[in-house]
């Protein structure tokens, strides 16, 4: 899932490049048990992408819980209730002119591809593509 701006365009080198220093380091705050919070402990967070806005003031953490059972939603709203301790906590590391101010969403790509390969291997939909060929 590639982010778009506005205009139609592709995200700048700034964006993604601030994008995955973002990234990068809330990885590292995930993994170092930072965040106080019952469900991040529980769940554990997997941080898939960050995207900056094309002003840079905002930046979208796509996220999914490490457990598969675990609830995205109950996870964002977490991580939502500690947003202002995790960007007190990136602005050091990241030495950026400004610290984006940070969101959090569930990834929902991996269910989408999901579901594509479940519509693909459905008998009928097999049927409609034609035999399988070995090229």
């Amino acid at each position: 899932m590639k982010p778009r701006t506005k205009a139609g365009k592709g995200p700048s080198q700034r964006q993604l490049r601030v994008g995955e220093l973002i990234r990068h380091e809330l990885s590292a705050l995930f993994m170092r048990g930072d965040v106080m919070d019952p469900v991040v402990e529980k769940s554990g967070v997997t941080v898939l992408e960050v995207s900056a806005t094309p002003d840079l003031r905002t930046a979208t953490a796509y996220i999914r819980p490490f457990q598969p059972s675990g609830d995205g939603d109950a996870l964002v709203q977490a991580l939502m209730r500690h947003r202002k301790f995790i960007r007190g906590e990136l602005a050091p590391r990241l030495q950026l002119k400004f610290m984006p101010e940070i969101r959090f969403r569930v990834d929902s790509s991996i269910d989408y591809a999901s579901s594509i390969d479940a519509l693909l291997a459905d008998p009928k939909v097999k049927a409609d593509l034609g035999p399988e060929r070995d090229d």
